[in-house]
């Protein structure tokens, strides 16, 4: 690794071998030298788990001048960690880079994604991040037409920083051609009809999670989900501290 390039730690849900994170990983070598830590497995919807009961094995799969990439048998959250922890422990990253993920995250979804729980993983060891979704939810999606936003986000990120404590989120619409980018909150909708209930052909009931998203945007057009479905590329400031200042004194007067 080239202590004179940045370096920039990639990581994902879907697994090292999907389309997303190959061009994710196609970009940020125009820009830095990479180290992938990614999940050996499909891990989407691990939020971010870890792993405290089994021992996290890792795999090298490539190296060679400006790249390493290692397998890990753990969850995306593990992945990180442990790259920060060990495999990184003799330098560590400037930027952290999550997906690209094979489905949106937008609005409340950012809360079981695999893909923000890199990024947030990140932000928890004071390293700037940015986390990729793609609204196109196929396996063999391809993820090409989003290299050129990944390189225009990711060029700005290097060069002006993030503010303290601050990951972003972008998601990416399935478009062959973008209208622009909006700066967005997340759509606190909800999901509903969420379980389908099957049967198999022994006639025992089972569920397939299934659902569909319900808008918190009502037309003020602020939130993600809002621009998404108008073909806008969002970008989503987030952080990990979930604590409501502002009810802080109301539920101090209730208690006490």
């Amino acid at each position: 690794m080239d202590n004179n390039r940045p370096l920039i730690l990639i990581s994902n849900d879907d697994g090292y071998h999907y389309n997303g994170i190959q061009s994710l990983i196609k970009v940020a070598r125009t820009m830095g030298d990479v180290f992938v830590v990614a999940p050996a497995t499909h891990q989407s919807g691990m939020a971010s788990a870890i792993t405290f009961v089994n021992p996290v094995r890792s795999i090298p799969v490539a190296r060679e001048d400006g790249f390493t990439a290692y397998l890990t048998t753990g969850t995306p959250a593990d992945c990180v960690k442990l790259a920060l922890s060990q495999l990184m422990a003799d330098r560590q990253p400037d930027l952290v880079l999550a997906g690209i993920n094979h489905g949106y995250n937008h609005g409340l979804n950012t809360l079981y994604s695999g893909t923000m729980a890199c990024a947030f993983e990140a932000l928890m060891h004071g390293v700037p991040a940015v986390a990729f979704s793609y609204g196109n939810y196929s396996t063999d999606a391809d993820t090409s037409v989003c290299e050129p936003i990944v390189e225009h986000v990711v060029k700005r990120v290097l060069r002006d920083g993030l503010p303290q404590g601050v990951c972003l989120n972008v998601n990416i619409p399935n478009e062959e051609v973008f209208k622009g980018m909006k700066v967005t909150t997340g759509d606190m909708g909800r999901w509903i009809n969420e379980w389908e209930h099957r049967v198999d052909p022994s006639g025992h009931d089972y569920y397939w999670l299934t659902g569909d998203f319900e808008m918190g945007d009502k037309g003020e057009g602020i939130t993600d989900y809002y621009w998404l479905k108008r073909g806008y590329v969002t970008v989503t400031p987030c952080h990990i501290d979930q604590t409501d200042f502002a009810a802080m004194s109301r539920i101090s007067e209730m208690l006490s």
